[in-house]
């Protein structure tokens, strides 16, 4: 008794140290205005549109356009992922501009080629580009500034910008991939034959075909804006060119040549999805994610498998904590695993039970509080929304099927996979508009389509082959895959409150659990909460990589600091324990300070993350 009392003493101090402890960068105030993304020269993108008068989404579509043409982490080939909270109708938008798999992309055809999922790289991992068209939408939709002004300073980087070290050494790096695809070698390897053939850190990288791309997209506007069209109509102008025209045509030609299948028809079919987010309610705050063809729905289910639980007294990253944490985040990624797909190829995915607070109950009620569970698989919803699972063959089968790895051990690849790409985009304005972004796909080493300087998606992989894995996600051409990225908007009595996302893949939706958390149980503000150590679990398929994907049961990261005695006691508990120096995310946030009508920019002290604010 005495040493659980010492326990509590000393959990009580390092929780109070924690939230108290000086940051290692200061919360970005605003009232204006705040742009905070994952790359300095993006949020400066942002501020230009802001300062022109831009409202949010001006602004978040050009941080968006920056970060594209900044390669490394995303490219223009790309996907986009948004949610908008329009302050006109008081509601939450969401922006599906995920690609399509192509004509000819089947589970057959990849099963023929040894594969068990789609390629990590190349043509044939490439879904339609969504991004165009997703900035397009955004912009015409629920914008006020023309293409031409948005696009302004992404169309100015590719006429030169100073190249990242982080992207001149993730070319140097890859070069040997890089080569085998002709007009990928053209843009990126300036110095061919030489002993470092990428670019030199700050060097000023020319983007030529990427810049015609841009220009083309800017004339088609410009034109139809002359021949008396609306700034709507003339936007989309500039979208039927990059989907339907020219763009098109040489994309196509580009991706076939290099062993591609996508198709003039598959991307004059494709369009962007203007949606009815999905919510939750946690102790009065509403949480707002896309639907099921991202894992966003995965934490709003940990969410409400959470508040179950007396968080709060279990004290920030006590073991109790750590455990809840982890067993709840574990399963809400096997329904995860076994659920989620695009919900226009498969309209019977059970959401509505997935996020029932009953099934939640069931869900929290099968924690052990004293182990890891290393056999946790999905549950069943359908019960909860009156219906028999379809299902129910692969669901008994699958610890048979899909028993998890036995190999626990942590490489730079495997962790290459898990965090692989991705950036985010925060947006908000006095009038009311917010935004919250995460772009991917495309990044390095990228394969680019003909001479658009458009590098492809590699989102195919996301797909699996087997339905036994999943059967809503099973590729197929038309369809999405279900991905890794997730905005968050939370709302408080109907007004914005949080706007956050973050890099990585399949960490996304643990991080900014946590996040939210840590700000809503722990009293941290926005900074020390982006900033503050997290957790992740393995225990789950990677969406992205190697062929095997399999989970690795309780395997658990954690933060270089964490105590000594919450080791041993997560080890009693059936752990496996890895470490890092950082592990808060890289998050970016805005705190919506209603009291004061101002904003908290904050990111996180993982990477390059940047805010501007006014």
């Amino acid at each position: 008794m005495r040493r659980q009392i010492v326990h509590v003493i000393l959990l009580a101090v390092i929780t109070t140290c924690v939230m108290a402890q000086q940051t290692q960068k200061p919360i970005i105030y605003g009232k204006n205005w705040m742009a905070v993304t994952g790359k300095p020269l993006a949020a400066t993108a942002g501020s230009i549109i802001f300062q022109k008068g831009g409202n949010a989404v001006d602004a978040a579509c050009a941080m968006i356009a920056a970060t594209c043409t900044m390669w490394d982490v995303l490219s223009w080939g790309g996907e986009t992922q948004a949610l908008i909270y329009n302050p006109n109708t008081k509601k939450v938008i969401a922006i599906n501009a995920l690609g399509m798999a192509p004509t000819g992309a089947t589970a057959k055809f990849f099963k023929e080629k040894g594969m068990n999922y789609p390629p990590e790289y190349g043509p044939l991992a490439a879904v339609t580009p969504g991004t165009p068209g997703g900035i397009c939408t955004m912009l015409a939709e629920y914008g006020t500034m023309s293409l031409k002004d948005v696009l302004g300073p992404a169309i100015q980087m590719a006429d030169g910008y100073p190249i990242e070290p982080q992207t001149a050494n993730s070319i140097e790096k890859n070069k040997d991939m890089l080569k085998t695809w002709p007009y990928s070698k053209a843009v990126f390897l300036t110095h061919p034959g030489e002993k470092r053939e990428a670019p030199e850190a700050g060097e000023i990288f020319q983007q030529k075909d990427l810049y015609e791309t841009l220009t083309k997209m800017v004339e088609a506007e410009q034109d139809a804006l002359k021949k008396g069209k609306t700034r709507k109509e003339a936007i989309y102008a500039a979208y039927d060119r990059f989907y339907k025209g020219d763009i098109a045509r040489e994309f196509t030609r580009g991706c076939q040549e290099q062993g591609g299948l996508i198709t003039v028809d598959d991307l004059a079919k494709w369009k962007v999805m203007i949606e009815e987010p999905l919510k939750i309610n946690y102790k009065g705050i509403d949480v707002y994610k896309l639907q099921q063809w991202t894992q966003g729905p995965a934490m709003l289910q940990a969410l409400n498998i959470l508040e179950n639980f007396d968080l709060k007294s279990m004290g920030y990253n006590s073991t109790r904590y750590i455990h809840t944490v982890y067993q709840a985040m574990s399963l809400a990624f096997a329904d995860r695993d076994f659920y989620y797909g695009d919900p226009y190829f498969s309209p019977g995915i059970p959401i509505k039970g997935l996020l029932s607070k009953e099934y939640a109950k069931q869900r929290a009620s099968q924690i052990n509080p004293d182990k890891n569970d290393p056999a946790i698989k999905p549950g069943d919803p359908y019960p909860f929304e009156g219906k028999t699972n379809p299902y129910n063959n692969y669901l008994q089968q699958w610890g048979v099927i899909n028993a998890p790895n036995t190999d626990l051990a942590i490489t730079d690849r495997y962790m290459s996979n898990v965090w692989a790409g991705t950036t985010s985009v925060q947006a908000a304005d006095k009038d009311g508009w917010v935004v919250s972004v995460t772009p991917s796909g495309g990044w390095l080493p990228a394969c680019i389509a003909g001479k658009t300087g458009v590098g492809m998606s590699q989102r195919m992989q996301s797909f699996v082959c087997d339905s036994a894995l999943n059967p809503f996600n099973v590729v197929q051409p038309g369809k999405r895959p279900r991905v890794t990225l997730t905005p968050t908007l939370a709302l408080k009595d109907g007004k914005p409150l949080y706007c956050f996302s973050v890099q990585g893949g399949d960490t996304q939706d643990q991080n900014l659990l946590q996040c939210f958390l840590n700000m809503t149980e722990f009293g941290m503000n926005v900074q020390e909460a982006t900033e503050a150590p997290n957790i992740n679990t393995y225990q789950f398929f990677l969406s992205l990589g190697d062929q095997d994907r399999k989970p690795k049961p309780g395997v658990i990261l954690l933060n270089n600091n964490t105590p000594a005695w919450t080791q041993k006691e997560l080890k009693q508990m059936g752990y496996t324990l890895r470490f890092a120096d950082r592990t808060s995310g890289p998050i970016t946030a805005i705190y919506l300070d209603n009291k004061h009508s101002s904003f908290w920019g904050a990111a996180s002290n993982y990477e390059d993350d940047y805010g501007i604010g006014w």
